[in-house]
């Protein structure tokens, strides 16, 4: 009679869990469908701007253009097409100048010159765009063989992104935690006034906290990146996003959208692998371009530097924020936190940091790259991050490290991986 009372008691235990379940399934649910009401008009195509690129890049591969470039004209190609566009980017703020002064009277005139240098460039850039991106995926390709990050000698997938005007993201978090609830992607563009609209509207209906921000690349295949005029950061963000594609074919990947604890695992990931790729990337093609190495700490300040005050380090007063955030929301202080955030901003934004808005998304999303200790937007306690970073260390390559990590599935996986000698 006790076993089967005990068994009765374990089958009403299991039911009891599957009804929680299914009611937590369902109010996230129901919560997507009412978010979506709001997003839905403004949600970014994927299917068709993957379909266009991928057609793009089968015509660049079918031509194969960079193949038949000497190493140094391909190099002197990157760099003069960067330098078109910082050249472009020049002239369009020019334009815009001359537009918003109250002391031209003819702007159409006065900006003729501008703008017919602006067409002659940006004809330039059109032309040379797809060459650079097929020259830059080819040396990726390179360094990731010489890496050991390839399958038969090739990076698998391949190399391939596209630069592109990127969607913004939607980030959604619970007011009472800091925690990634939704992101959902929309189209490039929004204006601030849109931005701001949208975001009244979603926190009003579902009593939480969102923000619109922008990216600076998407892990779909062609990889979406911005135009950029650095070569270190559009390196950098070409292969952050090549290892979201590498991942997403091993369970790491896979089960990126499963949790926040996944989500943050992955970005970790890519930010290390991205930082170490773009590194052998430029001393093999672009030493040149190589960061100059931080200058020594002074072992003791001069007596006028002594009495300057110390600049204003943006990582360090945005993690001592996110630690008081924290102890304020693990209190039930919500409001008090919402008044701290909005008084921080203010502080940011008198030392030149232009945040539009400091809130529990904002922290949600640029808390998931937990590459550094300590990292700007951070937790007050960062076990994943730092498992990550001692399973970096441990490996005695970066190939060893993907190829190890990739296929792990939880964080507890993770962890325990981590806490092995």
């Amino acid at each position: 009679m006790e076993r089967w009372f005990r068994r009765l008691r374990t089958l009403l235990f299991l039911l009891a869990l599957m009804l929680v379940l299914q009611r937590s399934h369902a109010d996230l649910a129901d919560r997507a469908g009412r978010l979506r009401a709001f997003t839905r008009p403004l949600e970014f195509n994927y299917a068709g701007w993957m379909l266009d690129a991928l057609m793009l890049k089968a015509a660049q591969t079918a031509a194969a253009p960079a193949q038949y470039l000497p190493s140094r004209e391909a190099h002197n190609l990157v760099l003069q097409y960067l330098d078109l566009v910082r050249r472009t980017q020049e002239l369009e703020a020019e334009i815009e100048a001359i537009y918003a002064s109250p002391e031209v009277d003819d702007p159409l005139g006065a900006s003729q010159a501008a703008r017919r240098e602006l067409d002659e460039l940006l004809s330039q850039q059109r032309f040379l765009a797809p060459l650079v991106e097929s020259i830059l995926q080819d040396q990726l390709t390179t360094v990731a063989a010489e890496m050991g990050l390839t399958l038969g000698g090739l990076p698998v997938p391949p190399v391939l992104y596209h630069v592109t005007p990127l969607p913004t993201a939607l980030i959604v978090s619970p007011r009472e935690v800091i925690r990634q609830d939704f992101n959902i992607s929309l189209v490039a563009g929004l204006t601030a006034d849109q931005r701001e609209a949208l975001e009244a509207q979603v926190d009003r209906a579902l009593n939480v906290s969102s923000l619109v921000v922008n990216v600076g690349g998407v892990g779909v295949y062609p990889t979406m990146v911005i135009q950029s005029t650095d070569l270190n950061w559009l390196v950098e963000v070409v292969a952050h996003e090549w290892v979201h594609n590498f991942l997403t074919l091993r369970p790491l990947g896979m089960l990126y959208e499963s949790s926040p604890e996944m989500r943050i695992i992955n970005e970790t990931v890519a930010s290390l692998a991205g930082k170490e790729i773009r590194d052998a990337y430029l001393r093999r093609f672009y030493p040149e371009r190589m960061p100059s190495p931080a200058p020594p700490p002074k072992v003791s300040p001069s007596a006028s530097e002594a009495t300057q005050p110390p600049p204003f380090d943006f990582r360090a007063e945005m993690h001592k924020t996110r630690l008081r955030v924290d102890e304020l929301l693990a209190q039930g202080k919500v409001e008090e936190a919402e008044a701290y955030m909005e008084a921080r901003r203010l502080v940011f934004w008198e030392n030149g940091y232009r945040l539009r808005k400091l809130n529990q998304a904002y922290f949600a999303f640029h808390g998931a790259y937990a590459d550094t200790p300590g990292g700007a937007a951070g937790a007050s306690e960062d076990p994943l991050g730092d498992a990550v970073r001692r399973l970096r260390a441990a490996s005695p390559s970066l190939a060893e490290f993907l190829n190890r990590i990739s296929w792990m599935w939880s964080a507890e996986q993770v962890l325990r991986a981590a806490d092995r000698p």
